[in-house]
């Protein structure tokens, strides 16, 4: 009975340690270093993590990445915030990085209503916000949209898109993760989902592919798929001229669209980085359910209510990234 026990609590502890994002036994190989010693190495996406929240940490963490914004137009892709809101990310934190890149800002206007229903309205909003005290906004679907292939889609087989995003070289997704009122929380997927989507590309989503001009009443899981295969189909048009920043702070449980968010309940946890989307909400996701702080229970029943892990499932599914990550401290 000794015996056993010791093996089961041994198996139970193996099981625990492969589950967890970030650690993968199957996804290390041995190598050899300069100096002839068997070093591991990982395949698994890297996701770069800092605590600090400020100008320096967010340039840091970019050059960490290791992929240039480069390009005669490079595109921030980043929520001006509705109006009344208060928790999207502020130019004063974003600006030496947005600058740093001669960066654009884009948008694209909103489909249910509101103070950045029409390219006049969102460019007040954001020029209240300060943004255009630190670079030239967009509104990308001022003059109309344009079609992008969706490959492997269930529900989508062309994504709409501001017609202005393709004029960019290179675009840095750059996203305040927080909660979601449909999605369950929002983070790089839902930023370059619904957030490069022109108005009827938005609806499209909202309604799983069945209309451009009706939000309809779809299943859950569905909405979610279509918001990962609009994301996919981004990621997709961009290559390797996209990079993704998420920073965890102000981390209410409604999104910057809200115009009367709830106010945080959990402190802020960092800022993370990675060139794979996928990777990079997955960990944005495991830091909260990780914190030591009550108020995660309130984030975690958003996402939990919303079935919100379901848009990284599917995305992985259909080949968009991995949950399965390397997490990497720059502290």
């Amino acid at each position: 009975m000794k015996k056993a026990s010791i093996f089961l609590a041994a198996l139970f502890a193996l099981s625990v340690f492969t589950a967890h994002g970030c650690s993968s036994n199957n996804s290390n190989k041995a190598s050899e270093d300069q100096t002839g010693q068997t070093t591991e190495e990982t395949d698994m996406p890297k996701v770069y993590f800092t605590k600090e929240i400020t100008p320096e940490a967010l340039m840091k963490i970019y050059q960490a990445l290791g992929r240039e914004a480069k390009g005669n137009n490079v595109a921030i892709k980043v929520s001006t915030g509705e109006p009344g809101g208060k928790n999207f990310l502020k130019p004063a934190l974003i600006g030496d990085l947005v600058k740093s890149v001669n960066g654009t800002i884009i948008e694209c206007n909103t489909a249910y209503g509101g103070n950045r229903a029409t390219t006049e309205l969102h460019l007040k909003a954001a020029r209240d916000h300060g943004f255009f005290d630190i670079a030239n906004v967009d509104i990308m679907d001022t003059d109309g949209d344009v079609g992008i292939p969706v490959v492997g889609g269930k529900h989508l087989k062309e994504d709409l898109i501001g017609k202005n995003y393709l004029n960019y070289d290179f675009t840095v997704v750059l996203s305040h993760f927080k909660g979601h009122a449909m999605g369950g929380f929002g983070g790089a997927i839902k930023n370059i989902s619904i957030g490069i989507a022109s108005s009827r590309g938005k609806v499209r989503i909202h309604s799983a592919g069945a209309s451009d001009t009706d939000w309809g009443s779809p299943k859950q899981e569905d909405f979610l798929e279509s918001m990962a295969e609009a994301a996919k189909a981004v990621a997709d048009h961009a290559g390797d001229r996209i990079l993704y920043i998420n920073v965890m702070n102000n981390l209410s449980v409604d999104c910057d669209c809200d115009s009367s968010p709830a106010d945080p309940e959990m402190h802020d946890v960092g800022i993370l980085a990675s060139l794979d989307p996928v990777a990079l909400d997955k960990a944005c996701v495991d830091q909260v359910y990780a914190s030591t702080d009550h108020g995660k229970i309130h984030l975690i029943e958003r996402m939990e209510s919303r079935n919100g892990i379901h848009t990284l499932v599917h995305a992985e599914n259909i080949g968009m990234g991995s949950q399965k990550y390397e997490m990497v401290s720059i502290d």
